[in-house]
């Protein structure tokens, strides 16, 4: 494959630089072929193929090459015939730019396409029919159909030849456009009797490599003699023939003559080419020879026509001409305005001449009639200039504002110098995308605004409001409070401004006698980057609202004196007596004073001046008149609603002191003054009162509800039951009973370093308790060493016959349904507790008859009773005893409630008397149990006494 690359450049002054490039490649190239190395070639950057968006514009043309912008490389995009593209025109060049954007450049590149030998010769005609004479001289020619070959150059036509060779020879003629003529040349007379019919083989080669051929059957007709054949005035005929004539043009008229008589002296015309379409564009008349127009030319399409007429006589014999037109151009094309590259929307801060678009304009007609010249309608502020041949560029040629025109029609008119004039135009819209450029601007310089005081926080005020020119994000204003101090106080505790609508509200409630007006500024700020701002002056005037009364000033009257004014007996009619003194704080008509006199003791010896608030006579004073005279005086505002005051002036009628002092010693505010103290006094005698009732009472119940314990408790037929803390209490009954029977175990401090053993006859259940009180008590199940100890002092006896009364002998609740059994329980520190399994015998024979119901309920009241008064006894630091059992409290100070005392339901006797309780184990042990197999368990040790528990035994030794 060879490959011919031209390259090279030329600078421009306005635009950016152009090269070109050529390369030259075959035809029918695979699809994704290399054509060049355009990057190398053009000594671009691979990076600037990428950053500037390279592009193919091939304009209205198939596109046969495409662009691989990652290795910059020209390659082929679809499979090119040069035939196709071209037909016979050489050379085949394909052409198209590379564009580039930021800034925007264009290349340059042809693409000329060789041509390969991929055509063989073709003939249009299946085959030749040839009627010749026999009486046709040697050397007559007969005309063959020439071959088609659509490849060019040395792969073009080259060679015929013609198969067999017995009566024709095949001669070649050079036209003068190049080609061929072929003729079949006689050699030898034909004889129709010896053969009617001739076959020949007409054989066209190319020239390429590999040689390529085609055939053509030519048969030959031998008829009777016809020895003159027609022939053509001229051999060649030429005419000029304008593009634009009309179909139906009677172009020109060749004649071919023929010297001999009748049939075979009658001539045809017909008409061929090489040149396909030729036939569609031009006709002849088959027997005048009359050429006409059928179709459309374009001098643009093909500037040169040529056609071969052949003359054909009835014998067969033919002759040829040809014809040659030149086609005339006439200013038919517009110019075409092509778009190679356009901005949609620039900013309006954009430098001067900056390229808005670059187009291609082309008008294919010849000479002056593809002049092209291009301008713009409205000139400002874009022109267009001219940088190249046939390209063209939009400027920016002033400054651009969004705000003044948002959007540009910019229309471009082209026009050729042909005559008449043939123009188009174009369109181009261009969007001025905005910039930060604007800042906000308020409507007013300055603002005030009034508000009532005691107004509502939160209250709004008025608005401000500011415009933006700009656009979008860039016009979107925000208001803010600038910092600034009204006597010291942020304004911000004053007003607060809200961000997007301008509203100023009041943030607290404003007072007119402390603060009239103030001033502060607000700052307007758009939404652009960076943010532009404006500001205005805002003042705020605070209106008076009457909420003030009056306040009087003279006279004062003080909760421990009294001012009176002296009026003289003899004193005349308008005297001046006194003159109150009111201001009120508040401003305008709502500070306006106006005094009435309300009450008077004599309303006709006094009155009060209105706007003045002087006290006069108003009649002379006599000796009937009172000294001690009491005038009230309001004096009211003239607000909407008025506010008013009182006060009260004291005035004595006499001429001397001590009249006016006996008069004014008893005066209103002592006995306000005694009045009050009395009523303080009495109602702290109340309250006094009804403490003590109550205490004396809750006393007084508290004795009796104590006395009616010990009473229920000491002189009651029940029996004694002990007291045992609702944490210890037992719900799960075992034996025979619902219920367990509790007893109380009362220890020192120091008992806990020594052991504890309970045993019951007529069980195996022992309970041990751990000596540091931390262990979870067990049930052993085989205690037979402490049952087989003879000393154990806690061992029970077996029941004797003490027990069996009769049920009128038994004091207290008797019965199976008794709720209590004799069942030791201790509650650990973890809260484990070892309860007597279904094993435990309770007692060897119910009770005969059961207790009644009085019976049951006396002995539930009466432990309820000893409960209650021993858990409000209970105390710290007595280990849940109660606080009667002291530190140095041993089992000894217990009441020895076991003597005569019987357990319903039970066989355990329960005595005071150890050696008899010793004897009564010893008893039992033997009756109950079998005598033991094995060794008895060793008892634990005992843990030794402390100082303190022999201290305690020391005592008990004693007692």
């Amino acid at each position: 494959m060879r490959r011919q690359v031209l390259l090279f450049f030329s600078m421009l002054s306005l635009c950016p630089v152009f090269g070109q490039v050529s390369y030259s490649i075959p035809e029918e190239m695979s699809k994704g072929s290399m054509v060049g190395n355009i990057a190398q070639d053009l000594g671009l950057d691979l990076k600037r193929l990428k950053s500037g968006k390279a592009r193919l514009h091939v304009g209205s043309s198939a596109e046969y090459i495409e662009l691989n912008k990652e290795k910059g490389l020209l390659l082929i995009k679809e499979r090119i015939d040069r035939e196709a593209l071209c037909k016979q025109t050489t050379p085949c060049a394909l052409h198209f730019q590379i564009i580039l954007e930021n800034p925007i450049e264009f290349y340059r590149v042809t693409v000329e396409i060789t041509d390969i030998n991929d055509n063989a010769p073709i003939f249009k005609m299946n085959n030749m029919v040839f009627e010749i004479s026999e009486s046709a001289v040697r050397g007559g020619r007969f005309v063959l159909e020439k071959a088609i070959d659509y490849d060019v150059g040395s792969n073009g036509l080259k060679s015929y030849s013609l198969n067999p060779t017995d009566n024709f020879v095949l001669n070649l003629n050079d036209n003068t456009d190049g080609g061929k003529e072929v003729e079949m040349v006689l050699e030898k007379p034909l004889d129709r009797e010896k053969q009617e019919q001739l076959t020949l083989t007409l054989t066209a080669v190319d020239g390429g490599e590999p040689q390529l051929s085609g055939t053509v059957q030519i048969h030959v007709t031998v008829l009777d003699a016809n020895d003159n054949a027609p022939v053509f005035t001229q051999k060649t005929y030429k005419a000029s023939l304008l593009e634009n004539s009309q179909k139906g043009t009677s172009l020109m008229t060749v004649t071919a003559t023929d010297r001999d008589q009748g049939s075979n002296g009658f001539v045809t015309y017909s008409m061929s080419s090489n040149t396909e379409g030729i036939l569609d564009l031009f006709e002849i008349h088959g027997t005048s020879g009359e050429v006409r127009l059928v179709g459309k030319i374009d001098y643009e399409t093909s500037k040169h026509y040529e056609l071969n007429v052949k003359a054909r006589d009835q014998g067969g014999l033919t002759d040829s001409c040809k014809i040659l037109f030149d086609i005339i151009d006439v200013n038919d094309n517009t110019p075409l305005i092509d778009l190679m590259s356009t901005t949609q929307s620039i900013p309006e801060d954009s430098t001067f001449q900056t390229v808005v678009a670059v187009m291609n304009v082309h008008d294919a007609d010849s000479d002056v009639s593809g002049v092209v010249k291009c301008f713009l309608s409205d000139s400002e502020p874009f022109i267009i200039e001219n940088t190249s041949n046939g390209f063209y560029s939009i400027l920016t040629n002033g400054d651009l504002d969004r705000e003044r025109a948002s959007e540009y029609n910019i229309t471009v008119t082209c026009s050729d110098e042909g005559v008449p004039s043939l123009s188009s135009s174009v369109t181009l819209t261009l969007q001025i995308s905005d910039v930060n450029d604007n800042a906000p601007v308020f409507e007013r310089s300055s603002y005030e605004a009034y508000i009532v005081e005691n107004n509502t926080p939160g209250l709004s005020i008025f608005k401000v409001k500011a415009r933006d020119a700009d656009w979008n994000q860039n016009a979107r204003v925000s208001y803010i409070l600038e910092d600034s101090s009204v006597n010291g106080v942020p304004v911000s505790s004053y007003v607060s401004v809200s961000a997007d609508s301008g509203v100023i509200h009041a943030v607290r409630s404003f007072d007119f006698e402390q603060i009239k007006d103030f001033q502060f500024r607000v700052k307007a700020q758009d939404g652009g980057s960076p943010p532009l701002s404006s500001n205005v002056s805002v003042k705020i005037l605070i209106q008076d609202q009457n909420d003030n009364p009056p306040q009087v000033l003279y006279p004062v009257l003080t909760g421990g004196s009294v001012v009176a004014e002296m009026v003289p007996r003899a004193a005349d009619v308008g005297y001046l007596v006194t003159k109150v003194v009111a201001v009120d704080v508040d401003s305008g008509q709502n500070a306006w004073l106006s005094y009435k006199l309300q009450k008077a003791t004599d309303r006709a010896l006094f009155e009060v001046g209105l706007q003045n608030g002087e006290i006069r006579t108003i009649r002379q004073v006599t000796d009937k008149d009172a000294v001690k005279q009491r005038l009230t005086v309001i004096v009211e505002d003239n607000g909407q609603p008025s506010r008013s005051a009182t006060v009260i002036v004291n005035v004595a009628v006499a001429d001397s002191f001590p009249e006016v002092l006996s008069e004014f010693t008893d005066f209103t505010h002592d006995k306000e003054y005694n009045d009050n103290l009395t009523f303080y006094l009495v109602l702290a005698l109340a309250v006094v009162s009804f403490l003590f009732i109550t205490c004396l009472v809750v006393i007084i119940s508290v004795k009796i509800y104590r006395w009616r314990q010990s009473r229920v408790l000491y002189h009651s037929s029940l029996p004694v039951i002990p007291y045992y803390p609702p944490r210890y209490s037992d719900t799960l009954g075992t034996g025979t009973l619902q219920h367990v029977y509790n007893y109380e175990v009362c220890r020192t401090t120091d008992s806990r370093k020594s052991d504890c053993k309970f045993g019951r006859a007529g069980s195996q259940n022992v309970l041990i308790m751990d000596p540091s009180s931390t262990g979870t008590m067990q049930r052993i199940q085989s205690e037979k060493s402490i049952l087989d100890e003879p000393d154990s002092p806690l061992e029970q006896k077996p029941p004797n016959n003490d027990w069996r009364f009769t049920q009128g002998q038994r004091p207290g609740p008797s019965g199976p349904h008794m709720p209590y059994g004799t069942h030791i329980r201790w509650t650990p520190k973890s809260g484990t507790r070892a309860t007597g399994g279904p094993e435990v015998a309770m007692g060897t024979g119910p009770w005969p008859q059961p207790p009644t119901e009085a019976e049951q309920l006396q002995a539930l009241m009466a432990a309820a009773n000893e409960v209650s008064e021993a858990t409000a006894t209970l105390g710290p630091g007595t280990m849940g005893l109660s606080t009667r059992y002291s530190p140095q409290f041993t089992l000894q100070h217990v009441p020895d409630y076991r003597q005569n005392v019987y357990i319903p339901g039970s066989t355990a006797t329960l005595t005071s008397n150890p050696q008899q309780q010793q004897a009564t184990a010893q008893q039992a042990t033997q009756q109950a149990l079998p005598p033991p197999q094995v060794s008895a368990q060793p008892e634990p040790p005992k843990a030794a006494q402390t100082p303190a528990s022999k201290k305690k035994s020391t005592k008990k030794e004693k007692k």
